[in-house]
C-alpha cells in the first residue's frame, strides 16, 4: 500500500466503474511506482469486474513470467491459479485465472480466434511508451473491437515516459486521464567516459568504475549493471569475479533467456551486497529492491529489419535519453543514489530523446498477414498509432504473395489463413504446412524451433556443428537435428550435452517448441498420416524453398565464401557450412547482419538447391541475359550468358562482344552506385553542376536545362564512352564533358547570375561563394569585412539571397543568417559584446538604436 501508484486507487476504480459506453484509461506513472503489478489488481479488487479476465500486456516474456508470479506471491496464490501467464509456448493458467499476464503476439492472435474477446474484461497495456509494435497494433484492434463488438470492455493504457497528449487524442476525448507523480529520490549522476589510456573493453572500464565508486562512498545497498547482450554481460560477470573487492558481493546475471530460477535468483532480496549485471529488461516492469547504484553502458543490442536489403540487422545502438533516465531512476526507488553513465555529457546531450517506435525497424510480414486475416482488407489504411514506413509495408506485402499468402489483389488466401494461425514467422508457417502434406512435419518442426530458439550448438566447444554432418549431405539442418536428437537420448543431461558440444537448456526447450508446433500444424489437417519420416536432402530443399525463395544465394566463386543473395544482397558463408565447397544455389536459412568488430552480413543454416527444384517450384521467375555484365572482381564488363532466379545469377558463361553504348551505360551505373570512382569528379564538378540547377530553378525564364539524375547518367554515360574497364575510365577528365552538356551561350550567363565569386563593397573585398546540391548558396566572410554591409549580398538578379557566415577574428564561426540587415539591429550587439573583450585592437562600431 505504500507504493506510489495507490495515489490514483480510487479514482481508477471510479473510472473502470463507470458504465458509460467505451471505457478508456491512460494511466500515467514512472517507472518504479508500482504500476505494472498493483493497477491490475486495483482492477480485480475493484468489484467493476465481476467476471471475465484481466489481460495484462507485456512487451517480454520474462516481464510476464515475473510479474505473474510476483502478483501471486502477494495474493498467497499458487501460480497458475487466480493469477498465471501465457507467453509464447507456455501457458501457465487454469478456468480459475483472473489476471492473466501475456506477451503482445498472444493478444494478437487471441483476437484472430475470438475477434469478439469472450471472457476477457479489461485489457491493461503496459509499458506503452517502449512503442513495441504488436502493442500498438493490439491496441487499434481493441479498439475497433470496442466500438463495434464489445463496448463494455475496458481498455487501460499505461505509461512511464511517452508524451501523453498524442495517445489522449488517438484514443479520444472521453478517455480518462489518470496521474501518479511517483516519489523517486534523488540520483546523483556522474558521467565516467573511458580514458584512451586504459584501453580496455566495456565491462573493464564498468568494474573499473564500480571500484572507484566504492572507495568514494563506501558499499551499500545493491548495483544493477546495464551491458547492451548476453556475452558483455558476461564478460562484465567474468571480470567482476577477478576483482578483489567484490569478494563480499552475490554477481547475478539477468536476461531474457535465463531460466525462470536465475531471474528469480536476480531479483530475490539478498542480506548481502548484491551486483545484478542486466540487459534492458531490467529497465522496466522488472523491479530489483534496494538498489542504489546504477552503472549503464548506454548501449543496447537492438534488432531491426532494413526494409531495403532484406535482413535483419542486430547492431548495438547508443540508448536515448529517455532510456538512459529510466535505467538511472532504478537506484532512487528507496533513497537517494548514483548513477554512473559511461559515456560523456555532451556524447549525451547529443543522442535521441526516445528510441524509434519498433514499428519503423521491423519486418511487417508477419503483422500484414496477422491483420488481414483478422478481417483488416486495407493495411495501409489501418488506423496505425504511428503509420509504417510504405516502402516496407509494400515489401511486406510484396513477400506474402510469392509465399502464397496473398493473391495478386492483395486478398488473403487460404493457404494465408492457415499460417496465421501457427505461432511463428509466416516464412516458417508455410514451410510446416508443406512439410505436413509430405509426412515430414516431426523433422521440420524440430528446424523450425531450432532455428527460433537461443543457439543449440555451444561456441567454441569440441564437437562442433561441422562434426555433426555425414557424406552427402546437402543441408547444415541436418546436423543440427541429429545434434538435437542426441541431446534427446541422453535426456538433455548438462555434462551428457557439454560432451556433445550442445546446450542442453536450449535442446531441452527446442524439443517442448517443436511438439507445440507439431500439434498445432496438425489440427489442420484431417488425417491420421504419420509425420516422422526422415526426408531426404533434395525433399528438405523443397520444403524450404516454399517458405525461404527469397533467401537464395550464389557464392561468388570457388575460392571465395563471400556470396550474392537475391535482390542484390552480400553476406559471408559461414566457414562449416556443408555448402562451402557446391558450386549449387543454396537457401541460407538465417540471414542476419552482426556488428562485432566489423559489420557482417552472415549467411547461415544453409541448404543446397538443385536448378531443377528451383524449375518445378517457380517456372515463371527465371530469365535469360545474353550481352555486357559488370564484374566486379575485375572491374570490367564482359559479354556472358547468363541465367537468372529473380535478380540473381545461377548460371554464367562467356559471350560474345558488349557495344560501346551498353558497356557505357554498365560502367556509368557502377559510377552512380559509388563502387567506382572518377578522380576527376571533384567538389568543382559538384559546384558547377549546383550552379546550374540553382539557375535551371530559380530563374526559368532563361531555359537552362537542370542537370538531374537522368542527366548524370548520361553525362557519365558520355564519359565513360569506348571503355571497358574501371582502369579505362577513372582518370578521364570531366570538367570538359560538363561544359560540353552546358550550351556556349549559358556560360556567360552562369557567371553573370551565379557567379563564382562576390564583390562585398564596390572596388571592395569579394568572397568566394560556396555552391552545394541541396543547399543554398552561402559566403564566408569575416565580421570586420562586412561592417558599412546593410542589407544581405543577392545572385540570380536579385532573386537569391546568400546566406552569411559570420567569422570572428579568428576564423570560426559566429553567426549564419540570410537577413543582414535584421543581424544589426538584433543579435550583433550580444555578438559585439562577446567578441570585442577578446579582440580588443579590432574596431567594433556600436550598434545602430
Amino acid at each position: 500500500m505504500s507504493l506510489p501508484i495507490f495515489e490514483i486507487e480510487a479514482d481508477l476504480q471510479s473510472a473502470v466503474a463507470d458504465t458509460a459506453d467505451q471505457c478508456r484509461i491512460v494511466i500515467e506513472a514512472p517507472t518504479g511506482s508500482g504500476k505494472s503489478t498493483q493497477v491490475p489488481q486495483i482492477l480485480l479488487d475493484s468489484g467493476a469486474l465481476p467476471t471475465g479476465e484481466i489481460y495484462v500486456l507485456q512487451p517480454r516474456r520474462i516481464a510476464a513470467r515475473m510479474l505473474a508470479r510476483r502478483v501471486a506471491q502477494e495474493r498467497n496464490q499458487k501460480l497458475g491459479g487466480e493469477v498465471g501467464y501465457q507467453v509464447r509456448f507456455e501457458n501457465i493458467v487454469s478456468r480459475d485465472t483472473r489476471i492473466r499476464y501475456v506477451t503482445e503476439g498472444i493478444l494478437i492472435r487471441r483476437l484472430l480466434e475470438d475477434p469478439e474477446l469472450i471472457g476477457v474484461a479489461a485489457i491493461v497495456f503496459d509499458e506503452f511508451h517502449e512503442r513495441h509494435f504488436y502493442g500498438d497494433v493490439s491496441l487499434a484492434r481493441c479498439l475497433d473491437v470496442q466500438e463495434t463488438l464489445r463496448p463494455d470492455l475496458k481498455l487501460v493504457v499505461m505509461s512511464a515516459t511517452l508524451e501523453i497528449a498524442p495517445l489522449r487524442e488517438y484514443l479520444g476525448a472521453d478517455c480518462h486521464h489518470l496521474c501518479s507523480q511517483g516519489r523517486t529520490y534523488p540520483v546523483d549522476i556522474a558521467y565516467s567516459p573511458s580514458k584512451e589510456r586504459h584501453k580496455d573493453q566495456l565491462w573493464d572500464h564498468a568494474t573499473r568504475a564500480m571500484r572507484d565508486h566504492y572507495r568514494k562512498v563506501g558499499t551499500e545497498g545493491h548495483a544493477l549493471v546495464f551491458m547492451p547482450g548476453r556475452h558483455e554481460i558476461r564478460k562484465t560477470v567474468e571480470c567482476l569475479r577477478r576483482a578483489p573487492w567484490t569478494k563480499d558481493f552475490e554477481i547475478c546475471e539477468l536476461y531474457g533467456e535465463l531460466s525462470p530460477e536465475q531471474q528469480d535468483a536476480a531479483t530475490a532480496s539478498s542480506q548481502r551486497p548484491k551486483i545484478v549485471v542486466a540487459t534492458n529488461v531490467a529497465e522496466t516492469s522488472i523491479t530489483i529492491d534496494g538498489v542504489q547504484l546504477v552503472v549503464d553502458s548506454g548501449l543496447e543490442r537492438r534488432a531491426a529489419f532494413d526494409s531495403r536489403r532484406g535482413i535483419t540487422t542486430l547492431h548495438i545502438e547508443k540508448i536515448s535519453r529517455a532510456s538512459a533516465d529510466q535505467r538511472a531512476g532504478r537506484a532512487g526507488r528507496t533513497t537517494a543514489g548514483h548513477a554512473i553513465r559511461l559515456w560523456s555529457e555532451p556524447d549525451h546531450q547529443q543522442r535521441a530523446e526516445a528510441t524509434p517506435a519498433e514499428i519503423h525497424r521491423m519486418d511487417l510480414a508477419e503483422a500484414v498477414l496477422l491483420l488481414k486475416a483478422s478481417g483488416v482488407d486495407d493495411v495501409r489504411g489501418f488506423r496505425w498509432f504511428d503509420s509504417p514506413d510504405a516502402t516496407a509495408l509494400d515489401r511486406a506485402i510484396r513477400w506474402l504473395q510469392p509465399l502464397g499468402a496473398l493473391d495478386e489483389h492483395e486478398k488473403l488466401t487460404q493457404l494465408g489463413l492457415e499460417i496465421s494461425r501457427l505461432p511463428v514467422a509466416p516464412r516458417y508457417g508455410r514451410v510446416l504446412i508443406e512439410a505436413a502434406t509430405c509426412g515430414c512435419l516431426d523433422y521440420f518442426a524440430i528446424v523450425s524451433a531450432a532455428m527460433q530458439s537461443r543457439p543449440l550448438f555451444l561456441k567454441n566447444k569440441q564437437p562442433e556443428r561441422s562434426d555433426y554432418l555425414e557424406p552427402g549431405d546437402t543441408s547444415d539442418l541436418q546436423a543440427l537435428v541429429r545434434a538435437w536428437r542426441r541431446a534427446q537420448q541422453n535426456r538433455y543431461d548438462r555434462h551428457a550435452c557439454d560432451s556433445l558440444g550442445v546446450h542442453g537448456g536450449a535442446a531441452r526447450d527446442i524439443g517442448r517448441v517443436a511438439q507445440q508446433l507439431r500439434d498445432a500444424t496438425a489440427r489442420m489437417f484431417s488425417s491420421k498420416k504419420s509425420q516422422d519420416r526422415e526426408p531426404s536432402s533434395e525433399e528438405i530443399a523443397a520444403i524450404l524453398l516454399t517458405g525461404f525463395s527469397d533467401r537464395l544465394a550464389m557464392r561468388n566463386s570457388k575460392a571465395s565464401l563471400a556470396c550474392r543473395v537475391i535482390e542484390g544482397r552480400r553476406g559471408q558463408l559461414e566457414k562449416g557450412s556443408t555448402v562451402a565447397k557446391s558450386e549449387l544455389p543454396f537457401i541460407a536459412a538465417e540471414i542476419i547482419e552482426v556488428e562485432g568488430r566489423d559489420v557482417q552480413v552472415k549467411l547461415d543454416f544453409c541448404t543446397e538447391v538443385s536448378h531443377l527444384a528451383l524449375l518445378d517450384a517457380f517456372p515463371h521467375d527465371f530469365s535469360e541475359h545474353n550481352g555486357g555484365v559488370y564484374d566486379s572482381s575485375s572491374r570490367r564488363v564482359e559479354g556472358r550468358i547468363e541465367k537468372h532466379f529473380r535478380d540473381l545469377v545461377i548460371i554464367s558463361k562467356a559471350g560474345g562482344e558488349v557495344p560501346d553504348a551498353e558497356a557505357a551505360r554498365l560502367l556509368a551505373e557502377r559510377v552512380i552506385a559509388g563502387d567506382l570512382l572518377l578522380k576527376k569528379w571533384d567538389q568543382k564538378v559538384e559546384n558547377y553542376i549546383a550552379r546550374v540547377n540553382l539557375v535551371a530553378t530559380t530563374c526559368p525564364e532563361y531555359e537552362v536545362p537542370e542537370i538531374d539524375d537522368d542527366a548524370r547518367q548520361l553525362l557519365i554515360e558520355q564519359i565513360c564512352e569506348g571503355a571497358r574497364n574501371y582502369k579505362d575510365i577513372k582518370d578521364r577528365p570531366v570538367m570538359a564533358a560538363l561544359k560540353d552538356w552546358v550550351p556556349a551561350h549559358h556560360y556567360g550567363l552562369l557567371d553573370r547570375l551565379v557567379p563564382e565569386r562576390i564583390e562585398l563593397k564596390k572596388g571592395g573585398r569579394s568572397a568566394h561563394i560556396f555552391y552545394n546540391p541541396g543547399e543554398k548558396p552561402k559566403i564566408s566572410v569575416m565580421i570586420q569585412h562586412l561592417f558599412g554591409i546593410e542589407e544581405t549580398p543577392r545572385i540570380g538578379d536579385g532573386r537569391i539571397p546568400l546566406v552569411i557566415e559570420i567569422l570572428a577574428p579568428n576564423q570560426r564561426p559566429v553567426q549564419v543568417t540570410e537577413d543582414l540587415a535584421g543581424f544589426w539591429s538584433g543579435s550583433y550587439a550580444g555578438v559585439r559584446a562577446q567578441l570585442r573583450g577578446r579582440y580588443p585592437k579590432h574596431d567594433w562600431p556600436e550598434p545602430k538604436a
